[in-house]
């Protein structure tokens, strides 16, 4: 559909959803704060013409709206999702013929092919310091690539089926990174590239690596789609795109995709790491340092009149929340055949994507039986112990048989359907001392923490309250209670100190509410801000899933261990404080913001987006 990303500006343009910003803007902190107002306001994508400091322009929020995501991909989306219908059941093929003629020709999009001739990428050589070099928060240890398609090869292979191609943050400047010659690689659990990496520390081959930035819109897309290990991301690369992924090999061994804006390539240094970060991610909270891989840098390609794709990411919903929304529409055919019997999931986006997953199950066995939580635990295990998606947290997940209807993407009636049939004495099941996402720091360690599968299956066992009781007494320092949802109960509470001291005011909170009657309260949030918390149902969502470590920070009246199961025969309690050991939430700048107030003020460029 489009051969580069300036293909895609112009159609933007031509649409009508396009926004040239004139002004010369700083590339620290200023065009990060431009981005978040404009996409706040479900704004066009945005075209940054003088970027200070760099000759190149800049490009953000082509994926700020669904509407607009849908609209890039207009051509082909229907066309992949044939395929992954085929693909999940070939027998569809028989049954209606006529919708999959045109799959075969989609199918050979997907195969990439090698750039003889024309190589727009490899134009023209710039250094590092000349990118736009956008940095998003206050505490950001510098700037970052933050649309990068980072591919990698196994040792002695060009076969670029073969080939990894992932979304991993780049660090551009700061920390101890020599200018110019070396930037900060960032992966995290479950990622292709570490498959790479192991193999090419058995071996004496340079670990060559290539940083793709801009080209058509479906190759970014591509570099954070879930495929199936083995399977190459270039192969949907050319699917959405309509054509296929072209590439050439540079005299240094360097993998190019020649339809790209920018392609820095370098090499890993096997034997260091060196501190990457801080970054202000998609949970709304700084990823903090940490040791990484360190690339030392080779070359920096660019096309003639490059365009620098980028965005920003923080609390969401952001620009890349469309992302989500894509692959859920993409791999929707293709779930029951990767977890037999489910029927629909959802990572939260508002909750930052792996700390929450609700799904729906099938009970297909022993119908004559007691309806009670069995297939569905077993599907829950099985996503807790499969790729991306073991890394989540909180994972609730219902039957299908109680409500035919039921859909997890309908999140508060998902809430609603759970907690007038959750049984805390037989539905909690946890899994401590494992592994969470990366960017998570609710847990115990840096990549530690814990899980809670909760299956519920069965008749209605309660109502919901909408309103607190006028005779609710709370322990000394709990106060502003709240009804978040229906059914939660947000109370306020003191800072948190320590574990021990929570442990503590959780035991007298549990003696506290044993006494009264909170049957139609069955889950109670302890926070910082009980307000805010139930202002919105992103609020609650956010809250009560980042800063809960599931082992840690449940706790219940009437809790007790049986066997080796923990449960409560009343309400459940989430602490979902902000702990000492939590990464700062990202804040903006107030310098910055009064800076860019006059962009957005009368007069200015932008004050129709005010």
């Amino acid at each position: 559909m489009y051969a580069s990303l300036q293909d895609c500006v112009n159609d933007l343009e031509k649409s009508g959803q396009l926004l040239r910003i004139k002004s010369p803007l700083d590339p620290n902190l200023e065009i990060a704060e431009v981005h978040r107002r404009i996409f706040e306001s479900g704004g066009p994508a945005i075209l940054f013409e003088k970027v200070i400091g760099s000759p190149f322009r800049g490009l953000s929020n082509i994926y700020g709206t669904f509407e607009r995501t849908d609209w890039l991909f207009r051509k082909t989306l229907k066309k992949v999702q044939k395929v992954t219908e085929l693909k999940a059941d070939p027998a569809n093929f028989l049954k209606n013929p006529t919708r999959y003629l045109s799959t075969p020709f989609t199918a050979l999009s997907a195969l990439p092919t090698k750039a003889l001739f024309s190589k727009p990428a490899m134009y023209g050589q710039t250094t590092i310091d000349q990118l736009p070099l956008i940095k998003s928060w206050p505490m950001d240890g510098g700037a970052f690539v933050t649309m990068p398609q980072v591919m990698s090869l196994p040792p002695g292979c060009r076969n670029m089926m073969q080939s990894n191609l992932g979304m991993y943050r780049i660090q551009l400047t700061g920390n101890d990174y020599k200018t110019n010659e070396e930037i900060g690689l960032h992966y995290q659990l479950h990622r292709g590239i570490g498959v790479h990496h192991k193999e090419y520390l058995k071996s004496n081959e340079p670990f060559r690596v290539s940083v793709f930035v801009g080209g058509p819109p479906s190759h970014a897309f591509s570099a954070i789609m879930p495929m199936p290990e083995g399977l190459s991301e270039l192969t949907f690369a050319g699917m959405l795109a309509g054509r296929r992924f072209r590439y050439a090999f540079d005299d240094m061994g360097h993998a190019v995709s020649t339809d790209a804006d920018f392609v820095i390539t370098g090499t890993i240094d096997k034997k260091r790491q060196m501190p990457e970060g801080p970054f202000g991610d998609h949970l709304g909270y700084y990823s903090l340092t940490h040791d990484f891989p360190v690339m030392k840098v080779d070359r920096v390609y660019h096309r003639k009149d490059a365009i620098w794709h980028f965005s920003i990411v923080g609390r969401p919903p952001m620009e890349d929340s469309s992302f989500g929304y894509l692959i859920h529409k993409l791999v929707k055919a293709l779930t029951p055949g990767e977890f037999p019997g489910l029927r629909s999931i959802n990572a939260v986006d508002a909750s930052g994507v792996h700390p929450l997953l609700l799904a729906v199950g099938g009970e297909r066995y022993m119908p004559f039986r007691e309806r009670v939580p069995e297939e569905i635990i077993t599907i829950g295990n099985r996503i807790l112990g499969s790729g991306q998606t073991s890394l989540a947290k909180f994972l609730f997940i219902a039957a299908d048989d109680d409500d035919p209807k039921l859909d997890s993407d309908n999140i508060e009636h998902f809430f609603y359907h759970f907690l007038q049939r959750v049984d805390w004495t037989r539905d909690l099941h946890f899994q401590t001392k494992t592994t969470i996402d990366t960017l998570d720091y609710s847990g115990s360690g840096w990549n530690a923490g814990s899980k809670v599968l909760i299956a519920c299956r069965g008749e209605v066992k309660r109502e919901l309250a909408k309103e607190i009781s006028s005779d609710l007494t709370l322990p000394k320092g709990y106060n502003d209670a709240h009804v978040a949802l229906p059914g939660i109960l947000a109370l306020q509470a003191p800072k948190f100190t320590s574990q021990e001291n929570a442990t503590e005011e959780m035991e007298i909170l549990s003696n506290n509410l044993k006494g009264q009657n909170l049957e139609k309260f069955p889950l109670v949030l302890v926070v910082d801000d009980s307000k805010f918390t139930s202002a919105t149902l992103n609020n609650y969502l956010w809250v009560a899933y980042t800063r809960a470590n599931p082992s840690h920070d449940i706790y219940g009246v009437d809790s007790y261990v049986e066997h080796k199961h923990w449960g409560c025969l009343g309400s459940l309690i989430i602490d979902a404080r902000i702990k000492p050991h939590h990464a700062p939430e990202l804040v903006q700048d107030p310098t910055v913001t009064k800076k860019v107030d006059k962009l957005f003020s009368k007069g200015g460029e932008l004050y129709k987006f005010k």
